[in-house]
C-alpha cells in the first residue's frame, strides 16, 4: 500500500481538511476538525507525515541561511531583503508559523478522532508526539503562541496566546502521556497496528522506536530549557525518561519517493534538480565560514568535507558570505555532494544521495550530542560525555557515508578509522584542537563549546533550524571576527546586537489582521525580545 500512498494524499487532505484560501490562513487552521468526515487514522497519518516532510523545507531553508550554512550566489540579488538585513517584519519567514499550524490542525484531528477510540490508541500516541515536536519548534522561534485554545476549530476562532514556559512544560507532559499510551497498547491484539495500509512511513510500525523518538524530543526540550526559569521543572523531568531509552539512529520520513515525478525527496528537488532534470539550488552557495570547519582554516576534516562539498579535494567549491555582492556564482550543477547533472545524476554517498532518499528530520548525531551535554551537566543518562561526543561524530560521518536508499551503517572499523584520522589531523591545532579532541578541553565551557560546535557541523545542510536555536542558546560556534571565515553574519546586517544577529521572528500579518489576542508589535523587537531559554 505504501506505493499507493501518494495517490491518496491530495484527495484525503482535500476531503478531510478542505482547501484553504490565502487570505484567511489562521482561521483555516482553526476550523472544527470534527466537522470533517470519517477518514480513518491509518489514512490520515501517512498523509500527515508526508505533508510534514514538505513543510520541513520551510525550516530547512530558513535555518540553513540564518545559521551560516548558505550564502547568496553571485548574480543573485537580495538587495533590501530581510534574508540578508535581518530586519524581519510580519511578512518575513511566515511559513515557520503557518506551516506548523497547518500540520498541527491535522495532528489535532488525529488526536480528536482517536481519543475515545481505544482501537486507535497507537495513532493517538504518535499524534501527541508529533504535536510536541511542532510546538517545540514554534516556541523556540516565537515564544508565546496559541496552544490551549488554538486547535479547537469553530469553537474559538481567536485563540489566546499561552505562556511559552507553560507550553514547554505541557508538551513534556504530552510526551509522557503519549509514551504511556504506546507502552500500554504496543502488544495489544485489539488495537489497529501502525502498519495497516503502510500508515507509518517513519518507523514501519515499530512502537518502541516511536517511544524512543519521544524520549529524543523530550531530551531536546529539557536541554534547551535547563538553565532558564524552568530549571527546577527540568531537573525533575530529567529523571522521568522512559526505560526504552533513546533512538540512536537517523529518523527518516520515507513515503516511497518516486524519481520520475514531482514526488521525489524535497531536499533533492530544491537543491539538486527537478524530476525533469532542471538544475535547482543555484541561488545559494556554501559559506566560507562553514567551509573553514573542513578545509583547515579552523578544522581539518577531509573525511566529511569530501562527503559534503563538490570539488572539495580540488578546493574549488564556490563559497562566500551572506549578503556579499561579490560572491562567486553557484558553478552548477549543485554545490553539495552528488554525482552527475540533472537526469544523469546517480546514487551517491553524501548529502544529496538520490532522488528517492528518505528525509532526515532528527539525525542520530544530534541525539548523541544531546546526551553528551547531559553527561557534562551530571545527568544520569546513558554514556559518558566523551563517549557520546565521539559517537556523535561517528554518527555524523555514518549518515554522510550512506548512499541513496541504503540504510546500512558503516562498519565500526570504518567509523573508528575516520574518527582516529580526524583527531590526528587536529591534534596540533592549538586554537581549536579541543573542538575535535574532547579530552584536550580544560574547562566545562570548552567542553560545551566542543559539543555544540560538533553538533553544528553534523547538522550542516541537514537541520539548520535546530543549529540556529542552539546558537541562540549557547553562542556556539564562536564568532571571532567580521571576515568571511570568522563570522556567518550577513554583511548587510542591521542588527544592533553584539553578534549582529536577530533573536526571533515576528508573528505573521494574518495574526495581526485576524486575532486580537496576538501580542502587540510594539512589545516585540526581533533583536532583543528573546525566548525564555535564550541566555546567550
Amino acid at each position: 500500500m505504501m506505493k499507493n500512498y501518494f495517490k491518496i494524499t491530495t484527495i484525503l487532505f482535500a476531503l478531510v481538511f478542505g482547501f484553504t484560501s490565502c487570505k484567511k490562513s489562521y482561521l483555516d487552521i482553526n476550523e472544527n476538525p470534527n466537522s470533517a468526515t470519517s477518514s480513518t487514522p491509518q489514512l490520515v497519518l501517512p498523509a500527515l507525515l508526508n505533508n510534514m516532510s514538505s513543510n520541513f523545507m520551510t525550516y530547512f531553508n530558513y535555518g540553513g541561511r540564518i545559521v551560516g550554512y548558505m550564502a547568496n550566489a553571485g548574480g543573485v540579488s537580495f538587495v533590501g531583503s530581510t534574508t540578508i538585513t535581518y530586519n524581519f517584519d510580519s511578512g518575513s519567514n511566515t511559513g515557520l508559523f503557518t506551516a506548523a499550524y497547518s500540520d498541527l490542525r491535522s495532528i489535532q484531528y488525529l488526536i480528536n478522532t482517536t481519543t475515545d477510540a481505544p482501537q486507535y490508541a497507537l495513532y493517538n500516541g504518535v499524534a501527541r508526539i508529533l504535536k510536541s515536536y511542532y510546538y517545540q519548534r514554534l516556541v523556540d522561534e516565537y515564544g508565546d503562541v496559541p496552544y490551549t485554545t488554538a486547535l479547537t476549530g469553530a469553537d474559538n476562532l481567536t485563540p489566546k496566546y499561552d505562556s511559552q514556559t507553560a507550553i514547554y512544560q505541557s508538551i513534556v507532559t504530552e510526551l509522557d502521556a503519549a509514551i504511556a499510551t504506546l507502552k500500554a497498547n504496543a502488544s495489544s491484539t485489539t488495537v489497529t497496528k501502525l502498519t495497516v495500509n503502510g500508515a507509518d512511513i517513519v518507523f514501519a510500525g515499530n512502537v518502541t522506536k516511536w517511544i524512543q523518538f519521544a524520549n529524543n524530543i523530550k531530551l531536546r526540550i529539557l536541554t534547551r530549557a535547563q538553565s532558564g526559569s524552568l530549571a527546577s521543572f527540568v531537573n525533575t523531568a530529567f529523571g522521568t525518561f522512559s526505560s526504552e531509552g533513546f533512538l540512536l539512529e537517523d529518523v527518516l520520513i520515507q513515503p516511497g519517493y518516486v524519481s520520475t515525478s514531482a514526488r521525489q525527496n524535497p531536499v533533492w528537488d530544491a537543491y539538486q534538480s527537478s524530476y525533469t532534470g532542471t538544475i535547482t539550488g543555484t541561488s545559494y552557495i556554501p559559506t566560507t565560514w562553514m567551509y573553514s570547519f573542513y578545509n583547515g582554516t579552523k578544522l581539518t576534516d577531509a573525511g566529511r568535507g569530501v562527503l559534503t562539498y563538490r570539488l572539495f579535494n580540488a578546493g574549488t567549491t564556490p563559497r562566500g558570505q551572506l549578503g556579499a555582492p561579490n560572491n562567486p556564482n553557484s558553478g552548477g550543477p549543485n554545490w553539495y555532494v552528488g554525482t552527475g547533472t540533472g537526469l544523469n545524476s546517480t546514487e551517491a554517498a553524501g548529502l544529496l544521495k538520490s532522488r528517492v532518499m528518505g528525509l532526515c528530520i532528527f539525525p542520530a548525531s544530534e541525539t548523541y550530542f544531546l546526551l553528551a551535554e547531559a553527561a557534562l551537566n551530571g545527568r544520569t543518562l546513558p554514556g559518558t560525555a566523551l563517549a557520546n561526543f565521539e559517537n556523535g561524530i561517528r554518527a555524523s560521518y555514518n549518515y554522510l557515508a550512506k548512499t541513496g536508499t541504503s540504510t546500512a551503517s558503516q562498519s565500526a572499523t570504518v567509523l573508528d578509522n575516520y574518527l582516529t584520522a580526524y583527531k590526528a589531523a587536529n591534534t596540533t591545532n592549538a586554537n581549536f584542537n579541543y573542538l575535535v579532541n574532547y579530552n584536550l578541553a580544560t574547562t566545562n565551557a570548552q567542553r560545551l563549546e566542543a559539543i555544540i560546535t560538533q553538533k553544528y557541523i553534523a547538522l550542516n545542510f541537514i537541520e539548520g533550524y535546530e543549529a540556529w536555536q542552539e546558537y541562540k542558546r549557547t553562542g556556539y560556534p564562536r564568532i571571532t571576527g567580521t571576515t568571511a571565515s570568522t563570522t556567518f553574519v550577513s554583511t548587510e546586517s542591521i542588527a544592533p546586537t553584539a553578534d549582529r544577529l536577530p533573536v526571533r521572528n515576528l508573528y505573521p500579518t494574518t495574526e495581526y489582521n485576524l486575532n486580537p489576542n496576538v501580542p502587540p508589535l510594539s512589545s516585540i523587537n526581533v533583536f532583543t525580545t528573546k525566548v525564555f531559554w535564550d541566555n546567550n
